[in-house]
């Protein structure tokens, strides 16, 4: 019997070497008739770890590598293009504490350290 193969968008790598993979469906409700969007959800194994969240990768059947990993990763499809805005606004937040202890250094290093310091304070808790 021929290895089923399918294609869907992994929604989690938080365990190492395993993807959860979601296969969109389109099916009819038997009794209404009303078209419904349903999801299957795979467990992927993924050996090199070469797929990340949002992207769209190819799976095939294969042999049970646990309980719930019944599937194999054959390749990245299209890789994800969405931006994870929480490491971007960390980032942002640190070089924003960077330039602040950088100017208070400075101003120390002229003597002004007095009045930068109670003014750097009082923005900061405005954040």
């Amino acid at each position: 019997m021929p290895k089923r193969v399918e294609t869907g968008t992994v929604t989690s790598a938080a365990a190492s070497k395993t993807r959860r993979v979601e296969i969109p469906r389109v099916v009819r409700h038997p009794k209404y008739g009303r078209i419904m969007r349903s999801r299957t959800v795979c467990h992927v194994h993924d050996e090199k770890e070469e797929s990340a969240p949002g992207d769209l990768v190819e799976i095939v059947e294969c042999p049970p590598r646990s309980r719930s990993k019944r599937w194999e990763l054959v390749r990245v499809v299209a890789k994800s293009t969405a931006v994870d805005l929480a490491a971007l606004r960390s980032g942002a937040r640190a070089t924003q504490l960077r330039e602040a202890s950088a100017r208070s250094e400075e101003a120390s290093a002229t003597g002004q350290a007095e009045v930068e310091a109670s003014g750097d304070t009082q923005q900061g808790g405005a954040d």
